[in-house]
């Protein structure tokens, strides 16, 4: 239901204002906690996908409607955030009239009916260029949709276009494609490979994204931009379609701005695929249906000198803060010791480099040239791993991953950064080898995504606040295998008692 009183036409005129007072940027008034009945007091591009699936069922919202506002809010705005490398216009279009056809009908796919949403550009989408970031891969159209976005789109989905990222998905950009802008503060990083993803939805370019996280690429552009990002265990969303980085640590997930409308985007996109050998067979839970049991009673581990030393002042603060807020809502936090991660960094690298060249050979052996500097020099480092650096890294991930899934196993999540600090002033050549020096200069300290790519347990990022100088933070959850319905409920239910997700950059 809306607001008495507040047609439909009053929504698009509200939209339409916003667009033209973009400083309006402000709170998404939902209902109580739990609640996704809207509120609509603030600007229709930034409520939740939950609340315009409601309208949309409702019938009080045309997806043609939305989606052309959106359309033109991407016209108007994505020329200096640079999220989106192909608008698919028509495209949109015709799936928004066929998702207003089909409501007529009494066709309705659910809670994804109609909403826009787009996808990262190494996802293949039939007809639609897929570049992967690279320009290697500049005139590649695939014949065939992933598994992702057919499932997106099987859902009722309206696609709007395929976003920027990182060439190839690893550190640094293509020379000559675009690099995402943060907006929150146009001078600071958006985080790696799905920065583009993570731009756009914060920005209300679009009400949900896919993004991918190999190393920490959905983690680290949601906490830099301030949105909520959702690696599932590893299986749980088919990579068939989708261009690999490091094929067996590549996770697809969903970036939103709630914790339910990840819920939300994950049923429509998990389950088996005949397709991708690696996919898994259990069946997909109704993780939203979960969300409001709460959290009392559920044991929530924390490594005190893993989650607090070297990290940022305010992110140490932010993580008692939400301890604090967790123990409040009937959570037991239990100390824990996580496994040492000294040696991780090291391994990941090598077994990224090796597989990612396994991924690019067809073309990287005869095209090196065309590849930017950064990717390039990646890739002849996986030449250059020995047989027995490749043993050692693989000896350091197994022994990891057991004693993670020890440790994990003695509570329901664990609680800790999904990134170190808050998004740095951004580098001057985005497109120049990642050395040591310049990655660290992004993210302090890396312990706090590559184990659990190692490990291919599921995480939920979630905003916890704001630094001094006004930048997202992030909170971590981490838990067993096949857990997103308790890692949402814990995220769910932390989003609820303290609303920073309600907080949106003035765009």
């Amino acid at each position: 239901m809306v607001e008495p009183g507040l047609t439909r036409r009053d929504l698009l005129l509200l939209l339409a204002s916003a667009a033209a007072f973009p400083g309006a940027a402000a709170s998404c008034g939902r209902g109580p906690a739990g609640s996704s009945v809207s509120q609509v007091k603030s600007p229709l591009h930034y409520s939740s996908l939950a609340d315009v699936a409601t309208l949309i069922a409702a019938r009080e919202l045309l997806s043609i409607e939305l989606t052309q506002q959106l359309l033109d809010r991407i016209a108007a705005v994505d020329g200096r955030l640079q999220s989106y490398v192909t608008v698919m216009t028509d495209q949109a279009i015709a799936s928004a009239r066929r998702a207003d056809a089909e409501s007529r009908a009494g066709r309705y796919r659910g809670p994804l009916h109609g909403v826009p949403i787009a996808v990262k550009d190494l996802c293949n989408t039939r007809g639609v260029r897929t570049m992967a970031g690279t320009k290697v891969m500049a005139d590649f159209v695939p014949g065939f949709d992933a598994t992702v976005v057919a499932r997106l789109e099987a859902a009722g989905a309206v696609i709007l276009g395929k976003l920027a990222l990182c060439e190839g998905a690893y550190g640094p950009y293509c020379p000559g494609l675009q690099v995402p802008v943060n907006p929150w503060d146009a001078t600071r990083w958006s985080g790696v490979s799905s920065s583009g993803s993570g731009v756009a939805t914060a920005a209300g370019l679009c009400f949900a994204s896919v993004g991918t996280d190999t190393g920490g690429s959905i983690r680290y552009p949601s906490a830099a931009n301030g949105c909520v990002g959702l690696k599932p265990t590893y299986g749980r969303v088919s990579r068939y379609g989708v261009f690999a980085l490091a094929a067996s640590m590549d996770h697809i997930g969903p970036m939103t701005r709630t914790v339910e409308d990840a819920a939300i985007m994950f049923e429509a996109m998990a389950g088996l695929d005949p397709h991708d050998p690696s996919s898994l067979p259990d069946p997909v839970p109704s993780v939203r249906a979960e969300l409001g049991r709460g959290i009392a009673g559920l044991r929530v581990g924390f490594d005190h000198r893993y989650a607090t030393d070297n990290v940022d002042p305010d992110v140490a603060k932010a993580m008692d803060d939400v301890l604090a807020e967790l123990t409040r809502l009937g959570a037991t936090v239990v100390a824990v010791n996580m496994p040492d991660v000294s040696k991780v960094s090291n391994a990941w690298l090598d077994l990224c480099a090796v597989e990612a060249l396994a991924a690019n050979a067809k073309t990287f052996a005869s095209r090196a040239s065309e590849y930017g500097p950064g990717f390039r020099a990646a890739l002849e480092y996986g030449q250059r791993v020995t047989r027995a650096a490749l043993a050692v890294a693989t000896k350091v991930r197994s022994e990891l991953s057991a004693s993670l899934e020890r440790m994990l196993n003695t509570v329901d999540c664990l609680v800790c950064p999904s990134m170190a600090n808050t998004a740095r002033v951004k580098e001057a050549d985005p497109y120049d080898e990642e050395t040591e020096a310049s990655w660290s200069r992004q993210v302090r300290n890396d312990i706090h995504t590559q184990p659990f790519n190692f490990s291919g347990s599921p995480t939920l990022s979630v905003p916890c606040g704001f630094s001094a100088d006004g930048l997202p933070l992030s909170v971590q959850f981490v838990g067993r295998r096949l857990s997103e319905s308790v890692l949402c409920r814990m995220g769910h239910a932390y989003e609820q008692a303290t609303r920073w997700h309600s907080k949106h950059p003035a765009v």
